[in-house]
């Protein structure tokens, strides 16, 4: 007896590659004895509004798109409450969640894992009331990824987001926040902050710290301190260049849960999208709260 799959597809990330490859991959679902339901998004938020409407239905979900249609995708089905695995077909500028997984590049074989047999119990996060996949942030290029055009990101593909992002190296806002996480509690200035499961972030593997792993129930924390001259900005500079923490000016640990609150609005995104200003936010670690097909049993997800 067949099985039912929903295909949601953005067909604008990327390059809108989908088009050329979307006979290939209905043809693979189908010869793995999947009954193929597909939709095409047609605006931001539609695939976290379907998936959350249909997910209950099926016995799988892939997605094809950036890692914003993933978020997307996640976020409805947490909102579902349903368990229905995914499968993921990377299609964007960066895919940072996809590297993370091993999922291969090419649309056909990211297609034949997505409707394989090997689901990876992996870790997301929540944002207040909202739920991410691999990264929330606030701060400096954290902007970078919404307000690049689409356009731009086709045509440059991850150049665009260095290019975007270097308008603003010329004027580096700071955010006074207090941070409290394991009965730890500190106070200071902060012009990035990142949590994260994922091994990549912004398309530059090693950027979360050494040891990661997505299913061990912690995120990676990495808060970056205002620099107050340009030897200090160079130090920061130098220490994420060499993907290396060996500063005072640079937190990083490890936690399931953390605090953060700031004296005024301070604008988040998950996973590349809009994540809405605020001035208080919890963040909390939903240990192998989704299953998502990988290519194989990579180092760093995890062992069972």
């Amino acid at each position: 007896m067949s099985r039912r799959l929903f295909f949601i597809f953005n067909p604008h990330s990327g390059k809108g590659q989908i088009k050329s490859h979307l006979v290939e991959i209905l043809d693979i679902m189908v010869k793995a004895d999947f009954d193929v339901a597909v939709y095409v998004t047609q605006c931001s938020g539609d695939a976290r509004r379907k998936v959350r409407e249909e997910a209950a239905g099926y016995d799988r979900i892939v997605c094809c798109g950036g890692d914003g249609t993933l978020d997307e995708v996640i976020s409805g089905l947490a909102e579902s409450g349903a368990d229905t695995p995914v499968g993921y077909i990377p299609a964007g500028s960066t895919n940072d969640f996809a590297v993370s997984l091993g999922i291969p590049k090419n649309m056909a074989k990211a297609a034949a894992v997505a409707v394989g047999e090997a689901p990876f119990a992996c870790d997301i996060g929540s944002l207040n009331d909202d739920t991410f996949v691999y990264v929330a942030a606030f701060g400096l290029f954290t902007a970078v990824s919404y307000q690049t055009p689409q356009q731009l990101k086709n045509v440059f593909g991850h150049l665009a987001y260095i290019m975007e992002g270097m308008k603003s190296l010329h004027d580096i806002p700071a955010y006074r926040m207090e941070v409290e996480y394991e009965g730890h509690r500190f106070r200071d200035e902060f012009i990035l902050g990142m949590i994260t499961n994922s091994v990549s972030v912004g398309g530059f593997k090693g950027m979360t710290g050494k040891n990661v792993s997505l299913n061990d129930g912690l995120f990676e924390v990495t808060l970056i301190k205002k620099p107050h001259n340009p030897i200090e900005l160079n130090e920061i500079l130098g220490c994420l260049t060499r993907l290396i923490d060996d500063s005072d000016l640079i937190y990083s640990f490890k936690t399931d849960r953390l605090k953060l609150t700031s004296e005024i609005p301070v604008t988040w995104t998950r996973d590349g999208e809009f994540g809405g200003e605020q001035t208080e936010v919890v963040v909390r670690n939903q240990k192998e709260r989704i299953s998502i097909f990988c290519a194989e049993k990579l180092s760093f997800l995890g062992k069972k």
